[in-house]
Order: structure tokens, then C-alpha cells, then sequence
């Protein structure tokens, strides 16, 4: 019996799937809940709700391998994990860009308002859905991709989000310059102000971008 393996290929096009589908989630969760459309994209060009992305490729990581346990011993792995990665990259993002996309602190039972009962909950079921019916469909659309061009859009995409990821730290550090009231001092953070500004931050990190 050969063994499935996890590629990287397999694992880049996992998490654009990731990002992707979070960004739609998160967009219809907010239209439907607050009646307007938010971005709820972590990088300033682009549909990529990163932290769904890393979600997705870390639950098939931690899961491919008990994917054909109990149900329930699916959900407290998940629950764990999710809840895990989801306060990890909370605290990454306070110490390292001074603000965090959300805040629990409202919910029940949650742990200095980054992780939350609910949504740890929410993990499980996640982790159920995902390693049992979601992620096997997903592989099956990775594997009928052309391997030689899925490989240099995979490498194109690369280089391209590490671009993105570079302007949009860029973006915030000259978004908080701008809210202290410094003007530009080049053209590059003049087309920032233009198009990357405070209000399209705002709109990105649900109204939290400047906020501890």
C-alpha cells in the first residue's frame, strides 16, 4: 500500500485555497452581519485572508494522518490546534505590527481576548469538515493541475506575495506616520496615502489596524 504524501505544491495550493475562501467567509459573515462589505484581507493587494490560509495548511498537516479516526478525536485535535494557531498569530501580530484583526475579549470564556470558547468550538467542527470532505475535493482540483505551469504560477505567486507582504508592512508603518500627522516624505509613501491609506486599512483589519 503506498502511503499518501504532503507536498509543497500541494501545500501552497491548499493555502491560496485557504486564504481565498476565508476572505469570501469573512466578507459575507460581515455584509450579512453589519451590512457593509469589509476587505478582510491581511495583505493590501489581493483576496488573501492569510490566516485562514495557514489554518487550512496547518489542519491538514495535524489531521492527514488520524483522518480516518473518530470524528471525535478529529474535533479535540482541531480544537486544540485552531485554537492554538489562532492565539499564536494574534500575539504575532500585536508585537510585531502593534494591533490584532480581532478581539474576544466580549465572548465567553476566552483567553486575553485572542482565543474564545466559541470559535475554539467552531475549530472542531472545522477540523471534522475539512480533513473528511472539504480537503479531499481540494486535492482532487490540485491534482488534475498542469504540474509544469501549476509550478511556475506557484513560483510567480511567491514572489508576488512576498511583494505584497512588503507593502503592506509598508502601508502600516506609513499609515500610523500619517495618523501622527507626518506627511509624506517621498513618492512611494505618497501613492501609500493614496491608495493604501487609513481608510483602506481600517476597512482591512475590521476597523482594529491601529488599535492594542
Amino acid at each position: 500500500m503506498i502511503k499518501e504524501k504532503i507536498s509543497f505544491h500541494d501545500m501552497f495550493y491548499t493555502f491560496l485555497f485557504g486564504c481565498f475562501m476565508g476572505w469570501i467567509v469573512e466578507g459575507i459573515w460581515t455584509l450579512l452581519k453589519k451590512g457593509l462589505f469589509l476587505n478582510h484581507s491581511a495583505l493590501v493587494i489581493g483576496p488573501f485572508n492569510i490566516i485562514y490560509g495557514i489554518g487550512a495548511v496547518v489542519l491538514t498537516l495535524v489531521l492527514f494522518r488520524v483522518k480516518q479516526k473518530r470524528n471525535f478525536e478529529i474535533f479535540v485535535l482541531s480544537f486544540f490546534t485552531g485554537t492554538i494557531l489562532e492565539y499564536i498569530v494574534s500575539f504575532i501580530m500585536e508585537h510585531t505590527l502593534g494591533f490584532v484583526a480581532w478581539n474576544y475579549s466580549m465572548k465567553p470564556f476566552n483567553i486575553n481576548g485572542r482565543v474564545c470558547l466559541p470559535y475554539s468550538l467552531f475549530w472542531g467542527f472545522l477540523g471534522i469538515l475539512w480533513i473528511k470532505i472539504i480537503y479531499p475535493k481540494v486535492k482532487k482540483l490540485i491534482d488534475r493541475l498542469d504540474k509544469k505551469e501549476s509550478i511556475k504560477f506557484m513560483k510567480i505567486t511567491l514572489i508576488f506575495l512576498a511583494f505584497d507582504t512588503l507593502l503592506t508592512f509598508g502601508a502600516i508603518a506609513r499609515g500610523k506616520a500619517y495618523e501622527e500627522g507626518l506627511p509624506p516624505n517621498n513618492k512611494v509613501e505618497e501613492v501609500l496615502d493614496k491608495y493604501f491609506g487609513v481608510e483602506y486599512l481600517n476597512n482591512m483589519f475590521n476597523n482594529r489596524w491601529n488599535r492594542k
